[in-house]
């Protein structure tokens, strides 16, 4: 019994420990009323957004029945996806090369306004061309504590939160649903989205549209590393007390 205040001090050693563990998927403060001013509800909810094209996305073009015209095409007979590197990818310069029509500049365009600049230029020499054009490595990453972190492909412009997290399989036990986090990035600049599921209120700050490029982080709650540190001394302290009880047997 004389070795049980030891026990007590470690086990209060590794609790101050953990009070004091910070990283970026913990939480350091209280979950908060979300008020938003105009400009950050534009980075929520942007009723008008439409992805554009960036440099190093991934782009096959399908052009109907003209399989020379086409890279990785989804009309084709035969597998065309990423694995293939059926693709062509934006250079630093914002541009790809595309066959028969050299070097074009596709940077910030929106899908549709690059399958109509490929249908123009098809019109040359087609009738009526058929054309689909597709980014093949659109994702959204899940990370932190999920069950199953991911990176996901995306085909959709908008895909929601709850949806998202869905596949992959809901939240781990430790996550902190206070303090979810959402990075996005607008142009050149890199917003955090704080959610807070269990939060009254508003449903649509629980389950915000996501977009291509956005990383959801789930933050452990902060007792995480403390029953983790737990788990390591309980065995520690079920020998020093069997060491104990022997002695004094003994």
């Amino acid at each position: 019994m004389k070795h049980l205040p030891l026990l007590f001090s470690l086990v209060s050693i590794i609790f101050l420990q953990s009070c004091y563990t910070q990283n970026l998927f913990v939480e350091t403060t209280r979950s908060k009323t979300v008020v938003l001013s105009p400009e950050d509800s534009l980075v929520y909810f942007n009723d008008s957004y439409e992805y554009t094209i960036r440099v190093d996305d991934k782009i096959s073009i399908s052009v109907w029945g003209h399989d020379e015209l086409s890279v990785g095409s989804t009309y084709g007979i035969y597998n065309s996806n990423e694995v293939y590197g059926k693709w062509l990818m934006v250079d630093t310069d914002g541009t790809i090369e595309v066959p028969r029509f050299g070097i074009i500049k596709v940077e910030d365009l929106t899908l549709p306004e690059f399958k109509r600049n490929m249908k123009d230029s098809l019109s040359l020499i087609l009738k009526n061309p058929v054309v689909d054009i597709k980014v093949l490595n659109r994702e959204i990453s899940l990370v932190g504590e999920f069950r199953d972190p991911a990176t996901i492909l995306v085909d959709k412009e908008k895909n929601y939160l709850l949806d998202i997290i869905a596949q992959v399989g809901g939240f781990d036990h430790y996550a902190n649903l206070r303090c979810i986090k959402v990075y996005r990035q607008v142009g050149k600049d890199t917003h955090i989205l704080n959610i807070d599921l269990t939060a009254k209120g508003d449903y649509r700050f629980k389950n915000i549209p996501l977009y291509p490029g956005d990383i959801v982080i789930a933050p452990s709650r902060s007792y995480k590393e403390f029953d983790r540190r737990v788990s390591v001394i309980i065995p520690l302290a079920s020998v020093l007390t069997s060491a104990a009880i022997f002695k004094s047997t003994f």
